[in-house]
């Protein structure tokens, strides 16, 4: 028993020498020929997703980096697409939302307006896709025009939200049509709608892991982005519906990742907060502790968590009244991850999107001189 114990000890001990003395050696990633990038997801398999706009940034393109090269997953025949989210998926499947050519014929912004370049960000339909084997396909909705989609697991489950047919008086203008939460399941050709929280109209699912537990969001129609629409953090596990709380806020409380253990991180409104103009803050949620903010980095003022992986480390952004540090969270202490990048790289960290279980890190970056946005990756190494 006692050899027991100091084993505990001494392997406790080494873990907290190593993250003491970690270090990131962080490489940018190459772009499609405008200024602005980012890297949203990336899985075990070292793929990394996300967006990278077009020369003259007026469109970007939903974006893989693989291997050394990048791919551009082209559109739905529009002018934009993106990878907004931490996909999750390890076996080649990518997920995020593409406009069509055709217009919308509601004359909604619908939730991709909030994740495109203007001005080419409103005015066609968007659709969640599904990318696998160089092929992107879009995925059904509910009868509705729109659609999104947010992650994958690896079972081919794909998690997002969709429009039905109802016009609903809660949404706010020019939003018209309610959604649902949805899980669509393409290789059986099968849309799953997950419904809101009782009392609410509208939900979106954000995110997915492989037990089949589902993270999103449920609330009022409002606007389609956030806000009222994020009136509830939930799980959706077992058809069982779970409210996990808030951090005093009723808005903006919105799960961004969620890992095999169940923990589920994100975001979420402090009390009195302007639905508006809210302030918000990182948070994690586990079925032994409950809901619990991560605070700020020091001098900041508001935080989000973006990903969580099955090491329980958290990565996301905490920001200042004019910038943004990408933090990484481990062991109840947030840190700068600027501070633990090794010597040679010279760009500021400012989002850290997406953790891997190898402890590798995606996100946005910007460079100094130019002021260009990079997309980067971030691989932790010890000195």
């Amino acid at each position: 028993m006692l050899l027991a114990i100091l084993m505990t000890a001494f392997s406790g001990a080494s873990l907290a020498q190593e993250r003491a003395t970690r270090q990131y050696q962080v490489s940018n990633l190459s772009s499609l020929g405008g200024t602005v990038s980012r890297g949203n997801s990336i899985n075990n398999r070292g793929w990394i997703a996300g967006y990278s706009n077009l020369p003259g940034n007026q469109s970007r393109h939903a974006t893989l980096w693989r291997g050394g090269s990048i791919l551009d997953l082209g559109t739905l025949g529009g002018p934009n697409s993106s990878v907004p989210w931490a996909v999750k998926n390890n076996r080649g499947i990518i997920v995020g939302i593409a406009q069509t050519a055709q217009p919308d014929p509601l004359g909604e912004r619908w939730s991709c307006s909030a994740f495109f370049p203007g001005p080419n960000n409103v005015g066609y339909t968007c659709l969640g896709f599904v990318w696998e084997d160089g092929v992107m396909r879009a995925l059904p909705t509910l009868g509705g025009n729109n659609g999104f989609a947010t992650g994958a697991n690896n079972k081919g489950e794909i998690v997002g939200w969709a429009e039905n047919t109802v016009h609903d008086t809660t949404c706010t203008a020019p939003q018209v049509l309610q959604f649902r939460a949805v899980i669509w399941e393409p290789r059986r050709n099968r849309i799953q709608e997950l419904l809101p929280f009782p009392g609410d109209t509208s939900s979106a699912a954000t995110a997915i892991n492989n037990k089949g537990q589902v993270a999103g969001i449920s609330g009022t129609c409002d606007q389609a982005v956030g806000r009222r629409t994020a009136r509830h953090a939930v799980i959706w596990d077992r058809n069982r519906i779970i409210d996990i709380g808030n951090l005093g806020g009723n808005t903006w409380n919105t799960p961004l990742a969620i890992n095999e253990r169940g923990d589920v991180v994100g975001f979420g409104s402090l009390p009195g907060s302007d639905p508006d103009d809210p302030i918000l803050h990182a948070f994690l949620w586990t079925k032994r502790d409950g809901i619990r903010d991560l605070g700020t980095l020091p001098g900041d003022i508001t935080s989000e968590a973006h990903s969580i992986n099955d090491r329980s480390q958290v990565v996301g952004l905490s920001c200042g009244t004019s910038s943004c540090r990408a933090f990484l969270w481990e062991d109840g202490v947030m840190r700068d991850l600027n501070t633990l990048v090794a010597p040679g790289y010279s760009a500021h960290l400012e989002i850290a999107k997406d953790i891997n279980d190898k402890g590798e890190i995606t996100g946005r970056a910007i460079d100094p001189n130019t002021s260009q946005y990079l997309a980067y990756l971030a691989i932790p190494r010890n000195q």
